[in-house]
C-alpha cells in the first residue's frame, strides 16, 4: 500500500495534520464509538487518562470522522452503563483499547457488545494485543506454536479486527468496508508505522472528548496533566514488555518545539501548570537538556512557574541533566532500580549496576530532586536473600517513594519469549548468562487480573523461582513494603473508591464526564445532568 503524505498546518494551541491526499480506500464506516476500559486493579482509576485512544480520536475527527468517547474509567458498574449507551447510541463499530491487566474487564466489554449488536465490529488496539502479536511472531522465529499463538487464536475469535503497534494512521485500515483481521501498526516497513515528522505531525490527543477536570493528579500541590514526549525505550530488560515490539522498542522523538508546544497549548486549554511525562525513559533523548532549558523558557515567557515528572534511567543520569530538570521545573523523578541485589541486575539484564543506582540517588539528592524508587521482585534466582538485599538498599538510599511489586510475565517480555514449556502449563525461563531460572503458569489473561499490584495481600503471583514460591514471593513483597515505608515514614498510598452511575427509569444517555462526542456526532446523543452518583 502506498502511504499518503501529510503535511502540517497550525491553529492556536494545537497542531494539526492533513492530509496532501485523500488515505487510499476510504473508509465507510464513519462513526466509531471509542471505549476507555476501566482499570480496577488501581486505587484511583482516575489520575493518568488514557491517551493512546485519545491520539486515535484527535485522527478520526480530523478526517470528519463522528467519535464517541465512552470513558469508564473508575466506573464500578461499567457493563451497566456500557448497556445504557448501546440502548441509545445508532453506532455499529466500537474500538477498545487494552493493556494486559485490563483485559478481563474488556472481555466483559466485548461480551456485552456482542449480545447488544450481534453485527457490530468490535476492533482491539492498545498494548496487549501488541505484545501478544509480537510474542507469536517470535515464536514463528524460534520454529514453533506455543501460548502466544494460542492467546492470538482467542483474541482473534472475540473481535472483528486486532490492530497491534501505532494505531493514528492503522484505525482507518480497521475502518475499511472489508477491512483484515489483523491491521499491523508494529512493522516498521509497513506505512502504518509512525516515523520521523508523522510523529511530531499528528494533532495532540483528543482530551476535549473526556471530562479533564474528573482526572486528578498533582505534583507537589500543583494540579497536572500527563503526556507523552517521545516513544520506546531501548533496553532488553527480561520483565519488560514490548522488547521484541518495534513499537515499544524503538526510541522515536518529537522536537522540543513540538513537546513545549503540547504543554502550552495544554496551559492555555487547562489552566494547568503541572505535567507528568510519561516516556519510558527521558533521558535515552540526547537532547533532553536542551528539551529542558526549551521549557524553562517557555515559562518565562508565560510568567509562569511549572512542575514536572518523569521516568529517567539510572546509569544514564548526570548533574548536567539535573540541574536542567530542577530548572524546568522537575521536583520528582521515577527511576526503576529493581532490585538493590547485583546478581539480581545482572539476571534482569537492566545494565545498571547497584553503584549507579546510588550514585543516582546521590545526584538527585545534591539537586533537590525527589525520587520514587520502582522495585519488583520474582526475577530468576530470586532468594530471601535478594530481597532482604533489595530492603536493606532501600533503607540505606532513603527514597522519598518506592513501588514494589511482584513481576508477571506478561507476552512481549524475555522472561515470557524465550521460556520453555516445562510441564503443563507451566513455563521455566533460563538467565542465559546465570543459568538462574524462573518459572510462570500459564495465564489466561483475558480473564485473570488479580497478579497485579494492589493492597498487600489482595493479589496473587504467578511466578516462583528455584528458592521460592508464588506464596513466599507475595509475602516476602508484603513484608520488605512495610518495613520500608515503617523505616522511612513513607505512607501508604491512598485509595479512591470507584463511582457508581445510578441510572433511574425514563432516563437517557450518560453524564459527560462518562461520555463525549466529537461536533460531528454531538447531535445524535441524549445527555443527562450527572447527578445520580455514588461512591462505590
Amino acid at each position: 500500500m502506498k502511504p499518503w503524505t501529510i503535511s502540517p498546518w497550525t491553529i492556536p494551541g494545537n497542531r494539526h495534520v492533513i492530509y496532501d491526499q485523500t488515505p487510499p480506500n476510504r473508509p465507510m464506516i464513519s462513526r466509531i464509538c471509542l471505549i476507555i476500559p476501566p482499570s480496577v486493579f488501581l486505587l484511583d482509576e482516575r489520575v493518568f487518562m488514557s491517551l493512546g485512544i485519545l491520539k486515535v480520536a484527535a485522527v478520526l475527527e480530523q478526517e470528519g470522522i463522528a467519535v464517541e468517547i465512552l470513558d469508564l474509567s473508575g466506573i464500578s458498574n461499567y457493563e451497566e452503563v456500557l448497556s445504557v449507551h448501546l440502548r441509545s447510541t445508532v453506532t455499529q463499530c466500537f474500538g477498545l483499547t487494552a493493556t494486559t491487566p485490563q483485559m478481563p474487564a474488556v472481555t466483559k466489554i466485548q461480551r456485552t457488545i456482542r449480545l447488544a449488536r450481534p453485527s457490530a465490529r468490535i476492533i482491539l488496539g492498545g498494548p496487549h494485543v501488541t505484545l501478544v502479536h509480537a510474542a507469536v511472531k517470535h515464536e514463528h522465529k524460534r520454529g514453533m506454536v506455543g501460548r502466544a499463538a494460542r492467546s492470538m487464536k482467542q483474541l482473534s475469535s472475540m473481535f472483528d479486527v486486532l490492530v497491534t503497534g501505532d494505531g493514528e494512521m492503522a484505525i482507518f485500515e480497521a475502518l475499511r468496508d472489508t477491512p483484515s483481521a489483523l491491521v499491523d501498526g508494529d512493522n516498521p516497513q509497513s506505512p502504518l508505522f509512525l516515523k520521523g515528522s508523522a510523529i511530531e505531525n499528528l494533532p495532540f490527543p483528543a482530551r476535549h472528548l473526556i471530562d479533564v477536570a474528573t482526572y486528578q493528579y498533582s505534583i507537589d500541590g500543583t494540579r497536572a496533566l500527563s503526556m507523552i514526549a517521545q516513544l520506546g525505550c531501548p533496553f532488553g530488560c527480561g520483565f519488560c514488555g514490548g522488547r521484541m515490539s518495534p513499537f515499544l522498542r524503538r526510541v522515536r522523538t518529537r522536537s522540543a518545539h513540538n513537546i513545549v508546544q503540547e504543554m502550552v497549548h495544554l496551559y492555555h486549554t487547562y489552566g494547568v501548570t503541572g505535567f507528568m511525562l510519561y516516556d519510558d525513559e527521558l533521558n535515552v533523548n540526547p537532547k533532553m537538556v536542551s528539551l529542558m532549558n526549551l521549557i524553562t523558557d517557555a515559562q518565562t515567557r508565560l510568567g509562569v512557574e511549572f512542575r514536572l515528572r518523569g521516568f529517567i534511567k539510572a546509569e544514564l543520569f548526570t548533574d548536567e541533566q539535573a540541574t536542567a530538570m530542577y530548572q524546568a521545573g522537575f521536583r520528582w523523578i521515577l527511576v526503576g532500580f529493581e532490585s538493590g541485589h547485583p546478581r539480581m541486575l545482572d539476571n534482569i539484564q537492566k545494565k545498571a549496576t547497584r553503584d549507579d543506582n546510588t550514585r543516582c540517588m546521590e545526584i538527585a539528592r545534591r539537586h533537590g530532586l525527589k525520587v520514587k524508587a520502582l522495585m519488583s521482585l520474582g526475577h530468576p534466582g530470586e532468594s530471601e536473600e535478594t530481597i532482604r538485599a533489595t530492603r536493606d538498599w532501600l533503607v540505606d538510599v532513603r527514597p522519598d517513594d518506592f513501588d514494589a511489586t511482584v513481576i508477571t510475565t506478561y507476552p512481549g517480555t524475555p522472561y515470557f519469549d524465550e521460556a520453555l514449556e516445562t510441564s503443563p502449563g507451566i513455563w521455566t525461563y533460563t538467565c542465559p548468562t546465570s543459568q538462574d531460572r524462573l518459572h510462570g503458569v500459564e495465564v489466561d489473561y483475558r480473564h485473570v487480573a488479580e497478579y497485579y499490584k494492589g493492597t498487600p495481600g489482595s493479589y496473587t503471583a504467578f511466578v516462583y523461582t528455584d528458592n521460592l514460591s508464588s506464596e513466599q514471593l507475595v509475602h516476602l513483597r508484603d513484608w520488605l513494603e512495610t518495613d520500608v515505608r515503617d523505616t522511612l515514614s513513607i505512607p501508604f498510598n491512598g485509595s479512591n473508591p470507584g463511582i457508581r452511575y445510578e441510572h433511574s427509569m425514563g432516563q437517557t444517555g450518560l453524564p459527560s464526564f462518562i461520555l463525549r462526542a466529537s461536533e460531528t456526532a454531538m447531535a445524535r446523543i441524549v445527555r443527562e445532568p450527572p447527578r445520580l452518583l455514588s461512591s462505590g
